[in-house]
């Protein structure tokens, strides 16, 4: 049985690793084309946060949210694959902090068939 625990969590983890090692192979000196995508829905979600709570945030630098994204896939990934429960948090940390980024169906009125996708798309990725 442990074999096949093992073998699992590789498969899992795979999905994670294979696309943090494309991110670190792309990422250059502005975070590659992965911060040309996270960052306008990056910006939306900060416009959002600042107009529905009032809270502001302070400025991040797209390349360190890609930067932290990779590391958190890679060494998450690396620690879940050995049984470590850190890695398995690791990796649920990236997801909390980038579904919403990626997945914006909050920007847009409820009446837009792309709100709905979105959606469910999101809760896709949440469950």
């Amino acid at each position: 049985m442990g074999l096949m625990s093992f073998v699992g969590r590789v498969f899992f983890v795979s999905i994670f690793l294979f696309t943090a090692w494309q991110e670190f192979n792309a990422f250059g000196v502005d975070g590659g084309p992965a911060a040309k995508d996270f960052r306008p829905k990056y910006n939306r979600l900060m416009n959002h946060v600042n107009h529905r709570l009032g809270v502001h945030v302070p400025g991040i630098e797209i390349k360190h949210i890609v930067a932290a994204n990779i590391a958190l896939k890679g060494i998450g990934g690396i620690l879940f694959v050995f049984g470590s429960s850190f890695g398995a948090y690791l990796l649920l940390l990236q997801l909390t902090f980038m579904t919403p980024i990626l997945f914006d169906f909050y920007n847009y009125d409820i009446k837009n068939p792309h709100f709905f996708q979105l959606l469910v798309k999101f809760t896709q990725a949440t469950i």
